[in-house]
């Protein structure tokens, strides 16, 4: 007689639908989150790399409270000065952009200026009088969008804001909430864990600072060159330099690129010079800046950063492009750390068969009128 298959609770069935609901409602929240969540990131990353000059300012002043709010005023007062030296020629010259489009693309139909000469030498003339309309349209649809430019403004400056607050407010508590978590723990253990977060955020902060650094020193130098050229527009182009040196591997060459076109359109040699500039400067950055700035911080092969920064640009577009070599520098810490503990971990007990008695012991074990073993 075939036996008759156990029936599964009710209750089992309700606590399965229940856990897999409660996953769905909480990746439906995170979905809904994502802004806030990458908010909270960059915030994070921010405090990480802050933390240890926090640190250094508290043993001067005692007070935690007064050596955070010094250093995010430093931090904030020195971020404004770099925005400020930014968008005053962005501004300038985005306006004059704009006014001088029009004239531009007339230029350009006509033969006329650079950009005409240059549409001439592509043969390319048939294809503005065809598109006319278009390019017509195009620059007088870009200022229409008023109402969009100032929602994503304000959007962005409430994002600016509240990432400030919240690595502020990181900053300040970290040593309370660090404390506090370790003390759930053993001490071995709260030991173990206080080092690899320590050689975690050395390992942020050095990127962060160090990539920050050499962007800045791009951004500056490529500035200066276009200035010396004659190349208009030169604060957009130099920062937008700046910001595509910020990207892992390929920022560089982009911003070359578009900097080189730029010095084309202006003069066939101010080309040549931008190529011949960049050539010489990415040598300075691989082997000079780089290797100094960054040493000892992030020790990543070439494999490792590509990959990392393509699983990254995936998942979080531009911010994981930014953000991959220090997470790869994260993850390569604690994989060291776990490898290194399992490798070098002692044995807990002597690995002896049954009755055999282990050699450390055996001199307890062995009467004092046995012979030794030869």
């Amino acid at each position: 007689m075939a036996e008759r298959p156990e029936r599964v609770p009710v209750r089992t069935i309700a606590t399965a639908i229940g856990m897999v609901l409660a996953v769905v409602v909480g990746l439906l929240v995170l979905y809904q989150a994502r802004r806030v969540l990458v908010w909270i990131v960059i915030a994070l990353f921010f405090a990480v790399a802050l933390y240890p000059v926090t640190n250094w300012t508290q043993r001067l002043v005692r007070r935690r409270s007064v050596a955070t709010l010094l250093v995010f005023f430093v931090g904030v007062a020195a971020l404004a000065g770099l925005v400020t030296a930014f968008v005053v020629p962005l501004v300038r010259e985005g306006s004059q952009l704009a006014g001088q489009l029009p004239d531009i693309i007339r230029d350009a139909q006509a033969g006329r200026g650079p950009v005409g000469a240059l549409v001439a030498r592509l043969h390319v003339q048939q294809w503005v009088q065809d598109n006319q309309d278009r390019i017509q349209a195009f620059v007088s649809g870009l200022g229409t969008p008023a109402l969009r430019f100032v929602r994503a403004a304000a959007t962005t400056l409430v994002g600016i804001s509240t990432i400030i607050v919240l690595a502020y407010l990181m900053v300040l508590e970290g040593p309370l909430v660090v404390d506090g978590t370790l003390a759930l723990l053993s001490a071995d253990r709260a030991e173990r864990l206080r080092r690899v977060g320590a050689d975690c955020a050395k390992t942020v902060t050095g990127y962060i600072s160090g990539n920050l650094l050499i962007s800045v020193i791009c951004g500056l130098l490529t500035y200066l060159v276009l200035l010396v050229l004659g190349v208009p527009f030169a604060g957009l182009i130099a920062l937008f330099v700046a910001i595509a040196d910020l990207i892992p591997l390929v920022g560089a060459t982009l911003g070359a690129v578009v900097a080189a076109i730029a010095g084309f359109v202006h003069s066939l040699p101010a080309g040549i010079v931008i190529i011949v500039f960049f050539v010489l400067y990415q040598q300075l950055e691989n082997h000079v800046l780089q290797p100094v700035i960054l040493s000892r911080t992030v020790r990543l092969n070439p494999l490792t950063v590509l990959v990392s920064i393509l699983i990254a640009v995936e998942l979080a577009g531009l911010l994981g492009a930014l953000l991959a070599i220090p997470i790869a520098g994260m993850i390569q810490v604690i994989v060291r750390d776990v490898w290194d503990a399992r490798r070098g971990r002692p044995t807990p007990a002597p690995a002896v068969g049954e009755g055999e008695v282990p050699v450390d012991g055996a001199a307890e074990k062995r009467p004092s009128n046995a012979p030794a073993a030869s």
